[in-house]
């Protein structure tokens, strides 16, 4: 995992100094910000690949840096959180954010996830190494630009939300199960993956359907799962 800047924002010193040490360990260069202010700065200035965010900051939050974020980038975004900051969390998830990790967290457990999430970021669009685009009509898949459009227009997806329509793109017409989904896009087991699956599904059918209750492309299988229609 060498060669990767990860972004640390956080308001508490002490907290980012330790991230810095855990992940300068296995070889990442990390950059260090107290605000969402300076975080959007920074992204301005330096290249990217990951970012880990705190909720609760001064001048700007961690939910509101995350929407700015997503306005532009589609850079992994794992919150830390407070367990009482539960809502604020799921809304994270809802506006783009790809993960989250509840303080105090186990440093094991935040490597473990920042290294999923550069491998995921790194290696977009490689289910099957077949690199031609797909053409559903108005809905088109670019896996060499990792580009999505619709009539044309460039449709800001997050990394995992990317995943999930290349999936079900790619194999246009065959209904995968929210376990089948998760396991393929989250490359873990689908322990509750249920909920998380749907935030998912929910938030692409608004940025791709006119009508997101009644879709038009993304349709669901009752009972069974989700399916890409052709």
């Amino acid at each position: 995992m060498e060669n990767y800047n990860v972004l640390v924002v956080d308001d508490d010193q002490e907290i980012r100094d330790a991230i810095e040490i855990y992940l300068k360990n296995e070889g990442m260069k990390v950059i260090k910000a107290r605000d969402g202010v300076k975080a959007l700065e920074i992204l301005k200035e330096q290249t990217v690949h990951l970012i880990l965010l705190d909720i609760m900051m001064p001048k700007l939050d961690g939910i509101s840096a995350t929407y700015k974020i997503r306005e532009q980038k589609n850079i992994p975004i794992i919150i830390l959180s407070a367990k009482s900051e539960d809502t604020d969390k799921i809304l994270g998830l809802q506006i783009g954010a790809d993960d989250y990790i509840t303080k105090p967290f186990n440093p094991m457990e935040l490597l473990a996830r920042v290294k999923s999430q550069l491998r995921r970021y790194v290696t977009l669009g490689t289910y099957d190494g077949i690199q031609k685009i797909i053409d559903l009509h108005e809905l088109v898949l670019n896996p060499e630009a990792k580009e999505v459009t619709m009539n044309g227009e460039y449709i800001k997806l997050t990394p995992l939300e990317y995943k999930i329509v290349a999936l079900l793109m790619k194999n246009a017409g065959r209904v995968f199960s929210i376990q089948e989904i998760y396991e393929a896009v989250w490359k873990e087991p689908s322990y509750n993956a249920e909920n998380t699956v749907a935030v998912h599904i929910r938030k692409i059918r608004e940025k791709i359907e006119i009508d997101p209750k009644n879709p038009r492309f993304l349709k669901v299988v009752w009972g069974i799962g989700y399916k890409m229609e052709k």
